[in-house]
């Protein structure tokens, strides 16, 4: 007995056949280390420091604004798997445990990035025990 009843036939108009075939893009780096400088971009967040420095605001309302700067700084997630995949293993544990590139599910949980999807399998394991199956 599934967890969620839905009458797939109802929702996808009678038509199955497409409801299991899921094909999972295979990540292929190219062939050259992208430079450092092309993982990250920091123009508006730049701005915004220097907006904050200049300002008038406590150094206590700075210091907070500094930290909300930092969801302006982009990341290029592309070139951060080129240049891991161009490094040695230190950098690429290190790029690994940032959750700059996730390589499995098993990762994804030992670092804390799939919470929930680790919720989620205890209350689908406690609904089959309740279920006794």
């Amino acid at each position: 007995m599934p967890l969620f009843k839905i009458d797939k036939p109802k929702i996808m108009d009678g038509d199955t056949k497409y409801s299991r075939a899921i094909k999972i893009p295979q990540y292929v780096p190219r062939e050259t280390k992208p430079h450092i400088d092309s993982l990250v971009n920091y123009e508006k967040y730049s701005k915004l420091i220097s907006h904050i420095n200049s300002s008038n605001v406590s150094e206590e309302e700075k210091k907070f604004l500094r930290l909300a700067a930092t969801r302006h700084i982009v990341f290029n997630y592309a070139n951060i798997a080129d240049y891991y995949a161009h490094s040695d293993s230190e950098m690429q544990e290190l790029i690994e445990e940032s959750g700059l590139v996730i390589l499995d599910v098993d990762d994804a949980v030992a670092n804390g990035f799939v919470e929930l999807s680790g919720r989620m399998k205890e209350l689908i394991q406690e609904s089959r025990e309740v279920r006794g199956k």
